[in-house]
């Protein structure tokens, strides 16, 4: 079987940038599945069809396959999806056709749990603030043997809000008990009756010291985090988004940082993916520490998920939905 990875680049272990990226150690178990793997580091929506026509198994991270291109791919049985949302498949048009659709979760628990840490150490040590001030030699000027700098907060005793738990948000609930912060679990905004466990959506906001997102994005939870709900969270809360950009209002999210509505915002996603130079959340100078005070937006190139490890993870997760589907087994299937 035949198999096209439409966009390796956006993995980083696999040497997309090599002219041997299929035979990369990455991904050996891949090629054992395949008679033939074809990879291409990027891939533009005029290209797909052309690369995908003669292909049986096509591997996509975000490249879209939408109904238009996949009714032009009639050899095409499984696609795998590099990944574990699915917005960028049309499933319905997947099943009309009979092709197989699959995705891989859980590959990055311990990588994003550890980002959603290391980003609230940061911001609640300040460990980068005291490491500048020495390399400045202010400790060196000091009359005393401590030099003081933006205040230090403890982080046993606060509470964590948790929006989504899923894998992901029980991997970060796990580490906060080590902490001994208290953990809150989010029930759906606008839920009539309350899970084991949950408390409701704004009582979440209201009394969480830091807020973590891991739902998916849907059209009810499209701008979930919204002028009102900044203005139920406590003006010193931070906020987490690992999840998707468009679970917050960008506009409403700068209101709320500029009026002291919200203490600090760390964003790994955001509404459009690579984003423009002009973005509003880029251009907001927010993350300007002597003009802002410290750490009040700051922003990753959506990388919480990618560790080493999860990277591979995620590769041979893929490697085994194309065994499972080779033997006629059903593994992670979204097309049923």
């Amino acid at each position: 079987m035949h198999a096209v990875f439409l966009d390796l680049q956006t993995f980083s272990i696999a040497n997309a940038n090599s002219p041997a990226a299929a035979t990369s150690t990455a991904l050996k178990n891949i090629n054992g599945q395949v008679t033939k793997l074809t990879c291409y580091n990027t891939t533009t929506p005029e290209q797909v069809v052309e690369r995908c026509r003669e292909a049986d198994i096509v591997i996509s991270n975000k490249v879209v396959l939408d109904k238009t291109i996949l009714m032009q791919l009639p050899q095409l049985k499984l696609i795998c999806i590099a990944a574990t949302g699915s917005n960028n498949i049309d499933l319905a048009t997947a099943r009309t056709q009979g092709i197989a659709v699959t995705n891989v979760t859980g590959y990055a628990n311990a990588s994003v749990a550890q980002y959603v840490f290391a980003q609230i150490l940061e911001y609640f040590h300040q460990t980068s603030h005291h490491n500048r001030n020495t390399e400045r030699g202010l400790w060196q000027q000091n009359p005393t043997f401590c030099l003081h700098g933006n205040a230090i907060t403890e982080l046993a005793g606060k509470t964590l809000g948790i929006i989504g738990y899923g894998s992901l948000g029980q991997a970060v609930a796990k580490i906060a008990a080590a902490f001994d912060i208290k953990v809150l679990i989010g029930e759906r905004p606008g839920a009539k009756s309350l899970r084991p466990g949950r408390c409701t959506f704004d009582f979440l906001l209201q009394h969480s010291d830091i807020v973590s997102l891991h739902c998916p994005l849907t059209a009810d939870t499209r701008h979930l985090m919204n002028e009102q709900s900044f203005q139920h969270m406590k003006p010193t809360a931070m906020l987490i988004n690992t999840a998707r950009g468009d679970l917050i209002d960008n506009r409403a999210l700068l209101a709320a940082l500029k009026n002291g509505e919200l203490a600090c915002a760390v964003l790994d996603v955001l509404d459009q993916e690579p984003p423009p130079a002009d973005h509003p959340l880029l251009i907001s100078r927010l993350n300007n520490e002597i003009d802002c005070g410290p750490n009040k937006l700051k922003i990753t190139g959506h990388i919480a998920w990618a560790s080493e490890q999860a990277q591979q993870r995620l590769l041979d997760g893929i490697a085994a939905n194309i065994c499972a589907y080779r033997e006629q087994k059903s593994l992670n299937r979204l097309d049923k």
